[in-house]
């Protein structure tokens, strides 16, 4: 874990969403999936969790949501980055990003790494998606079921509170394609951010992020916030 200050250089409004780019030291720019804390001194007393949606010059663009009083110019104190974030097989060559109840914007930082791998990429959602390669598909959820079958790896954005509609999907997945199950120890892999609060970057243990795995209790913000789709 690292420590530093930041600055937020810009906003952006994309997607219907506020983004900010941020200045900050290389070692605190999260990869895709991780998030860094960040506070500053009009702000409550728990920081906001930052992911990453894309490269910036001095730092990178973080994803919403962004804090209605960060202004550009405003200073940011940082902590981390944390978590594991995701992490592309470099065989992959059909890989889906699947939205499942919010904006793409914290799977966008997978695009660019997916197509210099030469890899074929859709992206699964049902809202608005602005400033996308042409080269990427885009499906509304109610494709899900084709194009999970059609991908050789998947990544999911999903907040805790809708886990049990994923599960359900995938349920149903299972139901209607059988096919799909049975190549899932073989060749397939998924992996699954599950948004939640994530106050104490794991240093506090407080609990408050805990997720129920087949395996057991986790803690999203050290555990995950990516976890492996066959806990979930």
């Amino acid at each position: 874990m690292h420590t530093g200050k930041g600055q937020i250089l810009e906003t952006i409004l994309e997607d219907g969403q506020c983004l900010a780019r941020i200045a900050c030291p290389a070692s605190l720019i999260p990869s895709a999936g991780q998030y860094l804390l960040a506070s500053n001194a009009s702000d409550s007393p728990l920081p906001v969790p930052l992911y990453y949606t894309d490269s910036a010059p001095e730092g990178f663009l973080a994803a919403p949501p962004i804090p209605h009083s960060w202004m550009p110019g405003t200073s940011l104190s940082l902590r981390g980055p944390f978590g594991r974030g995701f992490a592309i097989q470099a065989a992959a060559r059909r890989i889906a990003l699947i939205a499942f109840d919010d904006v793409p914007l914290r799977l966008r930082g997978l695009i660019r790494p997916a197509l210099k791998q030469g890899a074929a990429v859709v992206l699964v959602s049902d809202f608005n998606v602005d400033n996308l390669s042409d080269e990427v598909e885009v499906q509304p959820l109610s494709a899900l079921l084709d194009v999970m079958t059609w991908a050789d790896y998947a990544a999911f954005d999903v907040a805790r509170e809708n886990l049990f509609r994923l599960r359900e999907q995938l349920a149903t997945l299972k139901q209607a394609r059988p096919e799909f199950d049975r190549r899932v120890p073989a060749s397939y892999e998924a992996q699954v951010l599950i948004r939640t609060a994530m106050p104490c970057g794991g240093v506090a243990e407080c609990g408050v992020c805990a997720v129920s795995l087949k395996s057991g209790w986790q803690m999203a913000c050290k555990d995950g916030p990516v976890f492996d789709l066959r806990e979930i």
